[in-house]
């Protein structure tokens, strides 16, 4: 060992050189890594926007089946009940036929009465004939449900230029600095979802109704929602959960120069009562057109307007629904507690992670695959398997 060791040090080391190469290996290395990130990202997103092949199948089946049966005249039972004031109305924004499949389901089962429900499932042109031959094949309960194809509603407030193409409930990834002047590094993303324009037209869809539920399509209701149809919102226009992890003050730079108290709380949409009298009256689509128009002025960015705009329209006129109603997170946060989630009634999978996707969080799908009929033969055929 001696003689070995002698030896080794007869031998001259270049340090220089084995200092360059582990270098070139550490680039290298880095480089494949940030390819190997940006790959990721890529395909996550692709994930996430585009529509599931087993869910693509299922909407063209239901379309093809539609055409071929005799189904085209044939009207959805209980219709009697869709303009009747005195019974509990939601509705549904939606072009995902199972997501809204489960909204109404998880409803109807939890019902006290699923007779006094109404289910009113809007959607564009395209998923319509889906829509309808999915509700008229299946029933909930006792409940009524009507499917309508926005752009074809017959309205007498707006150009019907506003409904040519339908909008879903939006959502704002938003990232903000938690307190003054931290690193940069140091920012609090949240998922906050609002209105899209078309929810700007409920009080001329429904004319006749008073009071509606809306149901974002990305919710799973867990109790009986009856009571929200009892609460006394005094003269406040929209009953929804708020959000007071994230306040105006930290989405100035969304809200632009408007005028604003900077420590209200933003509110969510996914579970939202509104009280259509007092919209009417206050003339609120009229006020958030114009709000949109004055905004759309300072921002050149779509986000900002859309988020701005459903937040400022409601400032002063928001109802704090008890946080046991609704709990969100369920499609970005995987860091929810088991007992928040069995004591919340309506369970809202805001995020990129939704259910019916593979990049779903997989610890919170089964609360919305078991109001999914996967026995249905359709979806055994287009192996649709959340």
């Amino acid at each position: 060992m001696e003689n070995v060791i002698s030896k080794a040090k007869t031998f001259p080391v270049d340090c220089n050189n084995i200092d360059k190469k582990l270098r070139q290996i550490l680039d290298l290395t880095e480089e494949e890594t940030n390819f190997h990130m940006k790959q990721s990202a890529f395909l996550y997103q692709l994930a996430v926007q585009t529509m599931p092949k087993g869910l693509h199948c299922l909407s063209m089946r239901l379309i093809v089946e539609y055409f071929k049966s005799s189904v085209h005249d044939k009207e959805f039972p209980l219709s009697e009940r869709y303009s009747d004031p005195s019974l509990q109305h939601y509705v549904v924004f939606s072009t995902n036929v199972l997501a809204a499949s489960v909204v109404i389901n998880s409803t109807a089962v939890h019902a006290r009465e699923s007779g006094n429900l109404v289910f009113h499932v809007l959607t564009d042109g395209l998923n319509y004939y889906a829509m309808k031959l999915w509700f008229l094949r299946n029933t909930y309960k006792e409940a009524a449900v009507q499917v309508l194809n926005i752009e074809n509603v017959t309205l007498k407030y707006y150009d019907k230029e506003v409904l040519k193409s339908m909008s879903l409930p939006v959502e704002y990834r938003v990232s903000f600095q938690t307190v003054n002047n931290p690193p940069a590094s140091h920012l609090r993303t949240e998922y906050v979802s609002v209105f899209s324009h078309t929810h700007y037209l409920l009080p001329y869809i429904f004319e006749n109704l008073k009071r509606v539920v809306v149901l974002d399509d990305d919710v799973v209701v867990q109790r009986d929602l009856s009571d929200l149809w009892n609460l006394n919102m005094g003269r406040k226009v929209n009953g929804a959960l708020q959000l007071c992890s994230v306040q105006l003050g930290q989405l100035r730079s969304y809200l632009g120069k408007s005028i604003f108290d900077k420590t209200t709380c933003a509110w969510m949409s996914g579970l939202n009562v509104i009280d259509l009298v007092r919209w009417r009256e206050l003339d609120l689509t009229k006020t958030y057109w114009k709000l949109g128009q004055e905004v759309s002025k300072g921002t050149e960015s779509s986000k900002s307007f859309a988020l701005s705009t459903s937040l400022l329209t409601f400032q002063d006129l928001v109802y704090p629904l008890d946080g046991v109603w609704a709990l969100s997170g369920l499609g970005h946060d995987y860091g929810i507690d088991v007992e928040a989630i069995k004591k919340a009634s309506v369970l809202h999978f805001n995020g990129q992670m939704k259910p019916w996707l593979e990049v779903g969080i997989p610890k919170y799908k089964h609360y919305w695959k078991r109001f999914l009929n996967c026995h249905d033969q359709l979806l055994v055929e287009c192996n649709v398997n959340p």
